[in-house]
């Protein structure tokens, strides 16, 4: 028997069935095996959830809209790599939601921005963005000092995240309103707590003021642990694109 794409050009109604037909097929070959699969994501050695403060502080990023201007995704082109430093994993954003990948780049890419500049410059940088980067058009936000954090409900944010599937104890959610401020207070008791719970989180006082802990302090302690949980020594940093 001498088959024919004849049928399908002559008449619409089978040229719409062959379609559907074509469609299905190749729907249940990608989407079936995602049904016997645990995750889609590697796990990564050292990536964890946030620690409350951190938390806070990414949900005052969302809130003052800083994903409008700037990513977190280091894409494996070679321009992006050598300026922001190693790609982006996925595992990166397993514990986002939503993840903060982003294509705008008003601003520069923050996924590799921990640790790149002291406190007394983000404070600045918040404060007037002009006075240490005199070209910025970011806008000011000076008033994220002068607020005292609200982190009341805290922990219920933090068992909607775990319903979702960010591993979130039990513990975690009953001592977050302690681990807030514990972080902000290194000679405090609770700060030794906070590092076992919550490895590579930085404890200190991030606006550089005593006293109530503020919306600077959180915002500062989630860009300063951003892309410094991951130890890309383990990685080939060049990217597959690179070779």
């Amino acid at each position: 028997m001498k088959l024919s794409h004849a049928p399908f050009e002559k008449y619409s109604l089978v040229l719409l069935l062959g379609i559907l037909m074509a469609v299905a097929v190749g729907g249940l070959v990608e989407i079936a095996p995602l049904f016997y699969l645990k995750s889609t994501v590697e796990e990564v050695q050292g990536m964890r959830p946030y620690s409350p403060l951190e938390l806070a502080g990414r949900d005052i990023y969302l809130r003052e809209g800083c994903y409008l201007c700037h990513s977190q995704m280091i894409r494996t082109l070679k321009d992006e790599v050598e300026r922001y430093g190693h790609y982006s994993l996925a595992a990166e954003s397993m514990y986002d939601h939503p993840f903060q990948w982003g294509s705008k780049r008003t601003g520069p890419d923050l996924a590799r921005v921990g640790g790149k500049y002291s406190d007394d410059w983000h404070t600045a940088h918040m404060t007037n963005p002009r006075s240490v980067v005199p070209e910025s058009v970011m806008p000011g936000y000076p008033f994220l000092a002068a607020r005292a954090l609200d982190y009341k409900d805290i922990g219920e944010r933090m068992k909607t995240l775990r319903a979702v599937g960010v591993p979130y104890t039990d513990e975690m959610i009953e001592k977050a309103k302690l681990d807030v401020a514990a972080q902000t207070d290194p000679d405090g008791n609770g700060a030794a707590a906070v590092a076992q719970r919550y490895p590579k989180a930085q404890i200190r006082k991030f606006d550089g003021k005593p006293g109530q802990v503020s919306e600077l302090d959180a915002l500062v302690a989630y860009l300063q642990m951003l892309g410094t949980l991951v130890d890309f020594a383990k990685y080939d940093a060049s990217g597959p694109n690179l070779r």
